[in-house]
């Protein structure tokens, strides 16, 4: 079974020396958002590797086995595996997106969310009316399906489309979480990139009530006068 090939390669490839770096770099203490994860100790261009070998031919059940292991790393084949099926099996995308919806609790660290929200929810989402199910997202109590919401409309950013990132930043502006100010500031700067005068607009009215983390992120690419002008209306 191909899963089990993916499975014995991704074991063969684990290297314990890594571990302990990954752990406290996703936060996996007691208490912190990543706790409990586990971690065979690959790098990306491993898992780049086994993805490219495998995604073709693992199956949802496959990749529903992966998602619900407690290594990090197989999630993350899963995830780049699911992206990439979703660009290529056109017909297959409907299906592919409520997998991806049922899954998210196993979606469930900020790296595993980045690589894979925009190029499905958002791929999917693109060609939707009805985007509601990013507000449900956007007010969830879970901290991941919160970041996918925001994350996701990155995909509109680059098609020219803001509203979305707007209103969920809207949404999160009071969010306790660091890591969802860091993805808010961060959509809002590719607001910026794309359409500057949109987004000094939603700072000239939201600045001083934007978290300060989600501020920085959002004018570091603006001038240093324009930063500086930021800074000081929300100090």
């Amino acid at each position: 079974m191909v899963i089990n090939d993916v499975l014995s390669e991704l074991q063969s490839l684990s290297n314990p020396a890594k571990v302990l770096i990954f752990k406290r770099f996703f936060k996996t203490a007691p208490g912190q958002y990543g706790a409990g994860d586990q971690f065979l100790g690959l790098t990306v261009p491993q898992i780049r590797s086994v993805v490219k070998k495998y995604w073709q031919s693992l199956t949802l059940a496959d990749l529903d086995q992966l998602l619900r292991s407690p290594y990090h790393e197989h999630r993350t084949v899963a995830l780049a595996s699911l992206c990439h099926q979703f660009s290529k099996f056109k017909n297959q995308q409907k299906s592919i997106f409520n997998f991806y919806l049922k899954h998210t609790s196993r979606i469930n660290n900020w790296d595993l969310v980045d690589i894979s929200a925009l190029n499905i929810v958002g791929a999917y989402l693109l060609e939707q009316i009805n985007r509601s199910i990013l507000t449900t997202l956007s007010q969830s109590k879970s901290i991941w399906e919160r970041r996918i919401s925001i994350i996701s409309t990155l995909t509109f950013i680059k098609n020219g489309q803001f509203g979305d990132t707007l209103a969920i930043s809207k949404t999160l502006i009071n969010d306790p979480e660091d890591l969802l100010h860091k993805a808010v500031g961060w959509m809002l700067r590719e607001v910026g990139k794309c359409d500057l005068k949109t987004l000094l607009n939603f700072l000239d009215e939201y600045a001083t009530r934007l978290p300060r983390t989600a501020l920085r992120y959002s004018i570091e690419k603006l001038p240093e006068a324009q930063r500086q002008y930021y800074l000081h209306l929300s100090s």
